[in-house]
């Protein structure tokens, strides 16, 4: 790592990959940075495609050999972005080479994974990132600002649904997301592990699980043909589901609050919908991923009788990352949550601290699905 530049090489090109692209094109863009970032190497196993991805995303070049990613010299950073069966392996990989590791969520496929991960990155010395993207929304940022400053006093209460819709159809075929020798888990692990994360970020720790996973349809058509713009081809041939479609949870906090969470993927007309909702003794907030702009806030103490939640555009340059974009009013997306962590990690790497979420929050996050997994097999409360 130069004193001007971190070098990146990015393993996985599909959704993730094309998300972090942007993330690291972008970043300098809009963020005055101790390093400018070289996009230097993607890497996926098909050829055709994963060349496509490094002219249309902006890398300098491509690999379908990950480990002469890790090896290059020239690299600072390896981002994991392939499905989590292969996580644990490149990350631990590219940690034992004395890279800085940056990967996708869940870390593991199992907690086994996740405590090898965290192990490996603890000994390289390297500092490190999970892509967690929904705690540097302004609106998460700024309830978290709120809730360490006071504002809101004790928490009584965090409750949170992560819902979308896009496998309700029995006929979607049995891609790689439905496959737990690919995915690790299904809703728990793909979008609950994001409100997961949320809850530790703004509540804390957990400190015990009750949970219940369900699988709606045990069955669906095998992929056929694969078109990298098209997508997978249901086959006339049907194969196994082996993951939750939905996932439900209660949760105690360390801090003596109390928290409910809902994941599925069979919400049917939910598209993407992360909501969360905080009550406490000084007042309330709420957030919506889908207005992510915006937050809720209803303050205890109003005496007034207009007293209600009011609506906190958080696109005023004091608000956190905001300042960084459009005039107020002028609405960021789903696309600068990628941004704004890519930003916050490269200031706290140039500072010699350690960016949140790290490797730490990732193994943390694993123990809390893990134990829903467990717990939803026992029929029982599992402390962690």
């Amino acid at each position: 790592m130069s004193k001007s530049t971190l070098t990146v090489g990015l393993i996985g090109y599909q959704f993730m990959g094309k998300a972090h692209s942007n993330a690291y094109r972008q970043v300098n863009r809009f963020f005055d940075l101790p390093y400018q970032v070289r996009m230097k190497t993607i890497c996926g196993r098909t050829e055709p495609g994963v060349k496509n991805a490094a002219e249309v995303f902006g890398w300098e070049g491509y690999e379908t050999d990950w480990r002469k990613v890790v090896a290059d010299p020239e690299i600072d950073v390896i981002d994991v972005s392939t499905p989590g069966s292969s996580h644990c392996e490149i990350a631990c990989a590219a940690a034992e080479a004395g890279k800085i590791v940056f990967c996708e969520k869940p870390i593991g496929n199992t907690l086994d994974e996740a405590e090898r991960m965290r192990a490996a990155v603890q000994k390289s010395g390297k500092p490190s990132v999970v892509f967690h993207n929904y705690r540097h929304i302004p609106a998460v940022a700024l309830a978290r600002q709120m809730l360490a400053d006071g504002r809101l006093g004790r928490v009584y209460h965090f409750r949170a649904v992560y819902l979308q819709d896009w496998i309700a159809d029995p006929q979607f075929p049995l891609v790689w997301r439905l496959q737990r020798e690919s995915a690790g888990s299904g809703s728990l692990g793909d979008i609950g592990s994001h409100i997961i994360d949320l809850a530790r970020h703004l509540v804390g720790e957990f400190d015990s699980v009750c949970g219940h996973m369900e699988t709606f349809i045990k069955e669906r058509p095998m992929v056929g043909e694969v078109d990298d713009k098209l997508g997978a081809k249901a086959s006339s041939e049907k194969g196994q589901v082996t993951v939750d479609d939905a996932a439900m949870l209660l949760a105690r906090f360390k801090s003596g609050a109390v928290g409910t969470f809902e994941a599925s993927r069979f919400a049917v007309g939910r598209k993407n919908h992360n909501r969360f909702e905080i009550n406490a003794e000084g007042g309330s907030l709420v957030f919506n991923l889908e207005r992510m702009n915006e937050l809720q806030f209803y303050d205890n103490s109003d005496p007034s009788p207009e007293q209600g939640f009011r609506l906190i555009q958080t696109t005023q340059s004091d608000h956190p990352y905001a300042g960084h974009y459009w005039p107020v009013g002028h609405i960021i997306g789903y696309e600068h949550t990628f941004v704004n962590l890519v930003a916050s990690a490269i200031e706290a790497i140039a500072a010699g601290r350690e960016p949140f979420p790290n490797i730490e929050d990732g193994y943390q996050n694993q123990r809390v699905l893990d134990a829903v997994e467990r717990s939803s097999a026992s029929r029982s409360w599992i402390n962690l």
